[in-house]
């Protein structure tokens, strides 16, 4: 009971199950969010992640592993309001359980909620999923992606606490709004000490303005060659050998060795492994001409002598201190030694977008935009190695660049990695065509790839309507399926006067039960503000950072994605299709946030793929 004081409202237990007499654990099993036991350590709670709880969401008549009967539970606001059997053991087909359809076509208010208790097969496979595979999910709108990579996290942590405990557990998502709105998910499932930030978060808030061509440019994977010879250009040849005086006597390394030393380290390691390494191989050299001489020096004297003031100036002059900073900004404001770096990765003309027309007066005052962090990251960890996480959730991976992507895979090169999202709801330039080019990027040269088509939450008519669009978006991918009907859950109405027929769809949704969400064209969305604001309408507009208070929420169309309401108006899905190179993406994500009803209110022509 004291593991959830923390939730009043999370009823202790969702299931049962009767088992046959096949070991020693008990023939009755409640299954729940949290492991519960009594003072004297006997278990009243399985937790949902324990190996025994699997059969809750596997078994069936075919295979009932070893249950006679599961027990579903229906509960609200902690209450106990009904139960339903289902028999393992009789051979019979399962008949559709009212209690699972109506926890996941329950109203939502607030932030996402865990989904433990509606698990699907499907899902807890890939939940269940091995910490040392590589999971990547391609999933249709609605299908519960995101729900299964967190509470994949949460049984990893479940299953391997020591090891995670130590090398810890990320969540990446798009925005800091779509991280508030599953920030209540673990903490439900007991798993608070994980990380959950952005791309920004982990690379750096860089937030320089920058034209998409030049984004694209430097989000491309053919930067990381250009990246790294740029840095061991830094590097220069030997002119002159070493001298050390120590007392009366004098000790020489002739320029030749210096060079030799260079040569054998350099791309064996890391940029600053290798300074350090180099000054150790000097000190080295002077000691074994000190032994020659008759000395008996030790170790402390070696590292005297990699702290003297001529190893230093040596090493500084042929292998420079350098940042990350220091490399891009030479790089993006010097043609010659862009095209010294680039050499025939890059074209004439893509160097030449790539340079800063007026660049800053120096390194320390440059202003880097959010793909120079990716470069930033990627010179860094040639400079010094990048510290591993234990496993890493990436959600909305399509829309991120080859860098980006480069950057979480030095993340977790334990090949350890929950990777999700759908290549249909790509809206960068950059978005990725294929999973095996995202893991690819990663740097996982294994990886299971599994879609998931078959949606919980959209209702079928909506789905329908939004995968018009497929073929113009992703014609390779199956189109999706709702498990729920939704008849008359989608309404498209022409209008002539568009504040009025907000207004009207907004009242009516007020009328029912659920969260509102208005999505717009981001250049709208202050508009839609006003008019909500002109007729006292109570709402919030949902901003990068911001976590909504109000039932009724204005979303700008770049933040709609990962996000659901009980209801969504859409207004005017033609701008929302001009404000951006991939529209028709943005739209298809815009049309797939509802998962209740659906209001599209327009003035001008729909796009041709929904007319």
């Amino acid at each position: 009971m004291a593991a959830l004081a923390d939730h009043p409202d999370t009823p202790l237990f969702f299931g049962r199950l009767d088992r046959d007499d096949v070991d020693d654990l008990p023939l009755t099993i409640h299954v729940g969010r949290r492991h519960v036991h009594d003072e004297n350590s006997r278990a009243l709670v399985i937790d949902w992640r324990a190996p025994v709880s699997r059969a809750f969401y596997q078994a069936r008549p075919s295979d009932p592993m070893s249950v006679r009967r599961r027990r579903r539970f229906g509960f609200h606001g902690g209450d106990l309001t009904a139960y339903e059997d289902e028999p393992l053991d009789q051979g019979a087909p399962l008949q559709e359980s009212r209690i699972l359809t109506e926890e996941i076509e329950r109203p939502r208010t607030g932030p996402m909620r865990d989904i433990v208790a509606t698990i699907q097969p499907d899902q807890d496979e890939i939940v269940r999923a091995d910490l040392g595979q590589t999971v990547c999910v391609q999933g249709a709108p609605g299908t519960g992606k995101t729900a299964v990579g967190l509470h994949r996290a949460a049984y990893l942590l479940f299953t391997h606490r020591e090891k995670l405990s130590r090398s810890g557990v990320m969540i990446v998502g798009p925005n800091r709004a779509f991280l508030s709105y599953i920030s209540s998910v673990l903490p439900a499932l007991g798993e608070v000490k994980v990380d959950q930030t952005t791309v920004a978060g982990i690379l750096g808030d860089h937030s320089a303005r920058e034209d998409t061509a030049v984004a694209a440019i430097k989000g491309d994977a053919r930067m990381a060659p250009v990246l790294h010879r740029a840095l061991w250009m830094h590097i220069s040849k030997p002119e002159e050998g070493l001298l050390i005086t120590r007392g009366v006597n004098r000790f020489r390394v002739p320029d030749h060795e210096v060079r030799e030393m260079v040569a054998s380290l350099r791309g064996t390691t890391r940029y600053g492994p290798g300074r350090a390494a180099l000054a150790q191989r000097l000190a080295h050299a002077v000691l074994v001409r000190m032994e020659q001489r008759g000395e008996s020096p030790d170790d402390r004297v070696q590292d005297a002598v990699a702290r003297s003031k001529p190893v230093k100036q040596l090493v500084d002059q042929v292998w420079p201190r350098v940042s990350p900073q220091q490399v891009l900004f030479r790089l993006l404001s010097d043609g010659e030694f862009l095209a010294r770096a680039a050499k025939g990765d890059l074209a004439p003309e893509e160097r030449e977008t790539l340079l800063w027309p007026k660049p800053p007066r120096s390194w320390k005052s440059a202003k880097w935009s959010a793909a120079d962090a990716a470069l930033l990251d990627e010179l860094a960890d040639l400079i010094e190695r990048t510290p591993i996480i234990g496993h890493v959730v990436v959600d909305e991976a399509q829309d991120l660049s080859a860098m980006q992507l480069r950057a979480l895979g030095r993340r977790c090169r334990t090949n350890s990695a929950t990777v999700l999202g759908d290549l249909a709801q790509g809206t960068t330039p950059w978005s990725a065509r294929s999973w095996e080019e995202v893991l690819r990027h990663l740097g996982f040269t294994e990886g299971a790839v599994t879609e998931l088509t078959l949606g919980f939450r959209v209702p079928r008519e909506v789905l329908d309507f939004a995968a018009r669009l497929l073929s113009s978006v992703a014609p390779t991918l199956a189109a999706p399926r709702s498990l729920r009907p939704g008849a008359g859950s989608l309404s498209v109405r022409r209008t002539a006067d568009l504040p009025q027929a907000l207004l009207t769809a907004v009242r009516q949704a007020v009328g029912h039960e659920g969260s509102i969400g208005v999505i717009a064209a981001d250049g709208s969305a202050t508009t839609v503000v006003n008019t909500l604001t002109a007729e006292g309408v109570a709402h919030d507009l949902l901003g990068p950072d911001s976590s909504p208070e109000q039932r009724i929420s204005v979303v700008p169309a770049s933040l709609a994605k990962g996000m659901e309401y009980d209801h969504v108006v859409v207004v005017e899905p033609a701008d929302i299709v001009e404000a951006e190179a991939r529209g028709l993406a943005r739209l298809y994500v815009v049309l797939t946030r509802a998962v209740t009803s659906l209001t599209v209110v327009h003035t001008r022509d729909l796009p041709a793929q929904l007319a």
